[in-house]
């Protein structure tokens, strides 16, 4: 399966229709792609929190609609990173949609750690509540959103869930890039997956975006990783290397879950006398 990451800037002065234009002319030259992967809230801009309101779309919005289009004139599958979605009730979530090659939204993903330290995220976004897991030509497929790598519980229900690979839209800032290599190949592992991370760059708000978009495989491989610039980074994932990795190296098989401390027994198989 080739896996182009398709890197964004959102600045401040571009109107989002005239974004969504040249973002459909960056993904166009994806193409030959299996999956082509977007960044987080590319469309509004993550940063870009005043304008949140008034930039929130519902899931037929044009944003998605352009996003289906994109995935049908390809022919592959499409993750269109996040949306600002906006329910019918009001309420605003960061979304992340998977689009098959018929232009169909075949996985969503609402974002649930959503972000407060030096963002307004926490306080306009509302939380997801769950995950899923979707089968696709990668094997079993979920995603989570940026912030939520530092949460390895959450990845280790999608595991539990059945995923095999999982996408990762982001806007994480050159500021914590360590951190943003360090947790998409320790979840990688830990969880012997195919991690596939495709994060924003340019400055938003006066906030640089870290790029460096990756794939890292369960052994921890960096297949490929992207610089800072907006561009796309394609690389070739091998569909087996998860069964393989699970099999050679059965981890996820021989966990045990620890009881609470006020739980545990002491042991008395041995005399004390």
């Amino acid at each position: 399966m080739r896996v182009s990451l398709v890197q964004v800037e959102s600045p401040a002065g571009e109107p989002v229709a005239a974004r969504r234009e040249r973002v459909g002319q960056l993904v166009a030259e994806a193409r030959g792609a299996d999956l082509v992967v977007l960044p987080e809230l590319w469309a509004p801009g993550y940063f870009a929190f005043d304008r949140y309101p008034e930039r929130a779309e519902p899931l037929d919005g044009d944003t998605v609609q352009a996003g289906r289009e994109w995935a049908r004139d390809l022919g592959c599958l499409l993750h269109l990173g996040s949306v600002l979605e906006r329910d019918t009730d009001g309420r605003l979530y960061n979304t992340a949609l998977l689009i098959d090659a018929t232009g169909a939204i075949v996985h969503r993903y609402r974002k649930i750690h959503v972000f407060g330290y030096r963002s307004r995220e926490a306080e306009l976004v509302t939380p997801g509540q769950g995950v899923t897991v979707t089968r696709t030509a990668l094997g079993p497929t979920a995603a989570t959103t940026c912030y939520d790598l530092r949460f390895p519980e959450l990845w280790r229900a999608l595991v539990d869930a059945g995923a095999e690979t999982v996408v990762v839209p982001a806007a994480w800032p050159a500021a914590r890039r360590h951190h943003w290599r360090l947790f998409t190949s320790c979840r990688a592992v830990e969880e012997q997956i195919v991690l596939v991370a495709c994060n924003a760059v340019g400055t938003q708000s006066g906030t640089v975006l870290g790029g460096y978009s990756r794939v890292v495989d369960p052994w921890g491989e960096v297949l490929v990783e992207a610089d800072d610039r907006e561009g796309i980074t394609s690389c070739e994932v091998d569909l087996d290397v998860v069964a393989r990795a699970r099999t050679e190296f059965p981890v996820l098989r021989d966990r045990r879950l620890a009881l609470p401390a006020g739980d545990q027994r002491p042991d008395t198989s041995r005399s004390t006398h």
